[in-house]
């Protein structure tokens, strides 16, 4: 809960085993999760700068989802919850005054404070390409970064393993996952 008692929106990041892996980090933005692609995952050492593909939005409950999306359909493969939690929204116009995270967005740079079960602390997310110039492909490409803050990391990598990493809902692995529906769909 924030101080005048309102909840604070929720973020996800989960680990997509599919056609390549990659971490999703999703934000809940005006009724839905604003999502990125982020093929090396985020991380909480501020030297590193994690590409973070704009994707499509996701309804509110696919914060929880973790199992397997079968062959065939979109996004195929197996997915763990990684991380979850709330976020403070950051941003301030050229004045000073806070302005929502929405315009922030649209602005091209978004700061926000994570309260997760693995991540901590200030994050921001940078356009620097948008999807309307020739070599974009049509896509808008951003920058994830973490500020350099009390909860950085500095002494290791900042990015888990995405193989032995566990989820924060359940603690098994993208294996167990995927083994687990497989067992379910066998019967």
């Amino acid at each position: 809960m924030r101080n005048d008692g309102v909840p604070r929106p929720h973020f996800v990041v989960q680990i997509h085993d599919a056609r390549r892996m990659h971490f999703d980090f999703r934000l809940e933005v005006d009724g839905v999760l604003k999502s990125w692609a982020v093929p090396r995952g985020p991380s909480e050492n501020p030297s590193d700068r994690r590409l973070a593909v704009e994707t499509e939005d996701h309804p509110l409950e696919y914060r929880e989802f973790e199992g397997v999306i079968p062959h065939g359909e979109s996004g195929s493969g197996t997915v763990i919850v990684w991380d979850q939690g709330t976020y403070e929204p950051l941003g301030h116009d050229q004045e000073g005054e806070a302005v929502s995270f929405s315009a922030s967005l649209a602005l091209g740079h978004a700061t926000f404070w994570l309260h997760g079960a693995k991540l901590h602390g200030e994050f921001a997310l940078t356009r620097f390409r948008v999807g309307d110039e020739p070599e974009s492909g049509g896509q808008e490409a951003w920058l994830l970064i973490k500020a350099n803050d009390r909860l950085a990391v500095r002494d290791r990598p900042g990015s888990p393993d995405p193989y032995h990493a566990r989820s924060a809902r359940t603690g098994r692995t993208l294996h167990q996952v995927a083994v687990a529906a497989a067992r379910r769909d066998g019967d």
